[in-house]
């Protein structure tokens, strides 16, 4: 059995983090190519504050979505994170897999499901946002419309696509403040933006032909869908998102 240790690469400031997300340049129509950053983080690790403030810096940038995810294996240290779900713990153990790594780590930044990063590294994040940004988008065109309280999703291949994917709804708070009272961030008072509450497959797709899909979106969380390639050993390239606040 592979074991999945966390680990924390000690405290980090976050002085300087703005100068270089803000670096990023805009896009022309940002709808076209929205960047997914998704952050394994927690209320208990110390090192997590720095790249929690880089997802709020991340979140006021047009063409990026971020995304928070709360894992839960830090919750025996003395302070458990509310925001915390097992099924996201199996998530960043699912991208492990798919890279053939024995270790997980918080804080954890994985950008479009393909580039990967360990700690709060603003230059290094913003580096492969930029790369993403600048990639050709996937061939599909995937479209989302809200009809009342249900969101009606289709997804149309215009070229060769992977032989798998995935279609997934996300819904997310947009912002919240914790002061976090025990643990490693004791006496913290902390801004935690694009809180991720659901994280759900909706159908799995081959890309032979278009996709029609409806889903129930009651609620006052925002909507986001990704489609990402699913290979053998865990979550793959995300090949398209929309967003619905």
């Amino acid at each position: 059995m592979t074991d999945f240790l966390p680990r924390s690469r000690g405290s980090l400031l976050a002085f300087g983090m703005l100068a270089s997300l803000t670096a990023m340049p805009a896009l022309a129509d940002p709808d076209d190519n929205l960047v997914v950053v998704e952050l394994f983080t927690s209320q208990g690790c110390s090192s997590c504050p720095p790249a929690d403030e880089m997802m709020r810096e991340l979140a006021t940038r047009e063409g990026i979505l971020p995304l928070s995810l709360h894992v839960d294996y830090w919750d025996y240290i003395g302070w458990r994170d509310h925001f915390a779900q097992p099924q996201f713990t199996i998530r960043q153990k699912s991208y492990a897999h798919a890279i053939g790594k024995r270790t997980i780590y918080t804080p954890q930044i994985i950008v479009q499901g393909a580039d990967f990063l360990v700690g709060a590294k603003p230059m290094h994040l913003a580096d492969m946002v930029m790369h993403q940004m600048s990639a050709p988008p996937a061939p599909v065109d995937l479209t989302v419309t809200r009809e009342g309280e249900r969101l009606s999703i289709t997804a149309v291949p215009e070229g060769p696509l992977p032989p798998a994917m995935r279609l997934q709804v996300v819904r997310f708070d947009p912002h919240e403040r914790v002061t976090i009272e025990r643990g490693e961030n004791a006496g913290q008072v902390v801004d935690y933006s694009n809180i991720v509450t659901e994280w759900r497959p909706l159908a799995e797709w081959n890309g032979l032909a278009p996709l029609a899909v409806t889903v129930d979106a009651r609620g006052p969380e925002s909507v986001a869908v990704i489609l990402q390639a699913a290979t053998p050993t865990g979550p793959g390239p995300i090949l398209a998102a929309s967003r619905l606040d």
